[in-house]
C-alpha cells in the first residue's frame, strides 16, 4: 500500500528520480537536433492534459525564439539558472494545485492555515461580542419581570384625601415657641395653628403658646416658607384653647370650618399639622368615638384641663397640637390636642388621639379674639372621690350659696348618674358633659330618683 502524505492524506507516487516523468503524467517532448522552436511548442500545446484537468508545463523550456531572445536581450545560454524552475519541481508536488501561484510557485505551507486560524478568530469574536452584549442586556439572564415593563402615565385625576390636603395645607401653620427671657432653656415648643382670617388672626392650643407669658418668642412659619413673628390675643386654659395673630401678614387663606355636631363613629377625618417639626404632614383614619372625656395636664403642678373631646385614630403626634382635623371635604371638625400614651414624656401615636369638637373652640375663639378672655359653662358645685358608689357617678361635695346648682336644689352628697341623655361615669365625664354646653344653657341631672334642670351660669379665669 503506497504510503500517504502527512499533508494531504491522499496516496502518492514514489518520488522519480530527476528527469524521469512522474507516472500518468508525460513531460512535453524534448525537441531533437533540427527541430524548430515552433515545432516544439506545437508538440508542448498537443500534450494530453492530466487527470484533474491541470496542465502541466514542460519540463524543459522550450527554445525561445529570435524574437523572442530579441525582446528580452538574452541568449537561454545568458538566462540565469533562477529564472527557470524545474519541470519535476512542480510536477512532482504533492499539494493541490490551489495551492500554487499564477505562475507555477507553491505557496507558503503555513499561509493557509494562517488565514484560515484569522477568519475563524474574527468569527469567533463577533459572535462572542454579540453574546456578551445580548447577556449584558438581560441581566444575570433571568427574567426582568416588571423591570421590562413602562412606568404608567402621571394620572391628572385627584382622591378625596388630596382634594382635602390640596384645600387644607394652605391653611395651616408651624408654631415655633423660643424662650429668650430668664430661665428660658432654648426652645420651648412647637406646634401647629390654623388661619381664621387674612390679616394673620390663627387658633391653635393654650399649651402651644403658654410659653410667650414667661417671654418667650412665638414664629409662624407659613406654607410659603415665611416665617413671621406672632402676638398672643387671647388664651383658655381650662379649654385649652388660644388665639394669636401673625403681625404683618396678608393674603392668607382662611381655613372652612365645619359642625363638629353632624360627626358621626366610623366617619372619615384628616389630621393636618407638625408633627415633630414636619410641617405640612397629613395622615388619615376615623372618628373612634365621640364625647370622650380625656384630663390633660396638670403634671407640672398646674389644673388639669378637662376636654369633651373627638376620639380619632388618625396619626397625632407632639408637634400637631393646635392643628386642624378636618371631614372629607375639607372643613375643620375638631383641634387635635391630646394621645394616650403607653408611658413615657412625649410618646408618640398610639392611634388614640383627641381633638376639641370646633363647635366649642370657636365659640371660646370668638370671645377671645374680641375680649382677650373667655367664659366658660358651670355648674356651681364642686365634685368630690368620696363616696363614689360601685355603680359610678359623680359625687357632689359642695354647692356655691346661690350659684345654679343650689337654686335647682341640688346637695352636698348628691350623686350625678346622667346630664341629659349621657351617662355619667364620673367626675371628670360630669365636667366633660358640661364643657360642651355654653353658658345659658339649660342642662338635666338625674340624680337617683329625682331630676333637676339646672340653667348654666358663664365663668372667667
Amino acid at each position: 500500500m503506497p504510503p500517504r502524505s502527512p499533508a494531504w492524506g491522499t496516496p502518492v507516487a514514489n518520488t522519480p528520480a530527476p528527469g524521469t516523468p512522474a507516472p500518468g503524467v508525460p513531460l512535453a517532448a524534448e525537441p531533437g537536433p533540427g527541430s524548430s522552436a515552433a515545432e516544439a511548442e506545437a508538440r508542448a500545446a498537443e500534450a494530453p492534459t492530466p487527470p484533474g484537468g491541470i496542465a502541466v508545463p514542460s519540463a524543459e523550456p522550450a527554445v525561445p525564439s529570435a524574437a523572442s531572445r530579441e525582446s528580452t536581450g538574452r541568449t537561454e545560454a545568458e538566462a540565469a539558472p533562477a529564472d527557470r524552475e524545474p519541470a519535476h519541481a512542480l510536477a512532482d508536488d504533492p499539494r493541490p494545485p490551489d495551492h500554487r501561484l499564477q505562475d507555477g510557485r507553491s505557496r507558503p505551507a503555513w499561509l493557509v492555515p494562517l488565514v484560515g486560524a484569522l477568519a475563524i478568530a474574527l468569527l469567533a469574536g463577533a459572535v462572542g461580542g454579540g453574546i456578551g452584549y445580548a447577556l449584558a442586556s438581560r441581566g444575570d439572564g433571568g427574567d426582568r419581570g416588571v423591570l421590562s415593563v413602562p412606568l404608567p402615565q402621571v394620572d391628572p385625576s385627584e382622591g378625596p384625601i388630596e382634594a382635602v390636603a390640596a384645600k387644607a395645607l394652605p391653611s395651616v401653620v408651624q408654631l415655633k415657641v423660643d424662650g429668650q427671657g430668664a430661665g428660658s432653656r432654648g426652645t420651648e415648643g412647637e406646634g401647629s395653628g390654623m388661619v381664621l382670617s387674612a390679616d394673620g388672626l390663627i387658633l391653635t392650643n393654650n399649651h402651644v403658646v403658654q410659653g410667650a407669658a414667661a417671654g418667650a418668642t412665638v414664629t409662624a412659619v407659613l406654607q410659603d416658607g415665611r416665617a413671621v413673628p406672632v402676638r398672643v390675643i387671647g388664651t383658655d386654659p381650662s379649654s385649652d384653647i388660644a388665639v394669636v395673630r401673625a403681625d404683618g401678614a396678608t393674603g392668607l387663606v382662611p381655613i372652612e370650618l365645619g359642625n363638629s355636631d353632624s360627626l358621626r363613629v366610623g366617619q372619615q377625618v384628616v389630621a393636618i399639622g407638625s408633627p415633630l417639626g414636619l410641617g405640612g404632614t397629613v395622615t388619615t383614619g376615623i372618628v373612634s368615638a365621640l364625647d370622650r372625656a380625656v384630663s390633660v395636664g396638670g403634671e407640672t403642678g398646674g389644673d388639669a384641663t378637662v376636654l369633651n373631646a373627638v376620639q380619632t385614630d388618625a396619626a397625632i403626634n407632639p408637634g400637631n397640637s393646635g392643628g386642624p382635623l378636618v371631614d372629607v371635604q375639607g372643613r375643620v371638625v375638631g383641634i387635635n390636642s391630646a394621645i394616650a400614651s403607653t408611658g413615657g414624656a412625649q410618646g408618640g401615636s398610639i392611634g388614640v388621639g383627641f381633638s376639641i369638637p370646633i363647635n366649642q373652640a370657636k365659640r371660646v375663639a370668638d370671645e377671645l379674639e374680641r375680649t382677650g378672655k373667655a367664659t366658660r359653662p358651670a355648674l356651681g358645685l364642686s365634685l368630690t372621690s368620696v363616696g363614689v358608689p360601685a355603680t359610678g357617678g359623680a359625687v357632689v361635695g359642695q354647692v356655691n350659696p346661690g350659684g345654679p346648682a343650689e337654686r335647682a336644689g341640688i346637695r352636698p352628697g348628691d350623686v350625678v348618674t346622667r346630664i341629659d341623655d349621657r351617662v355619667v361615669t364620673d367626675s371628670d365625664e360630669l365636667v366633660a358633659a358640661v364643657r360642651d354646653h355654653a353658658p345659658g344653657d339649660v342642662v338635666t341631672l338625674f340624680l337617683g330618683a329625682r331630676q333637676v334642670q339646672v340653667t348654666l351660669e358663664g365663668r372667667t379665669g
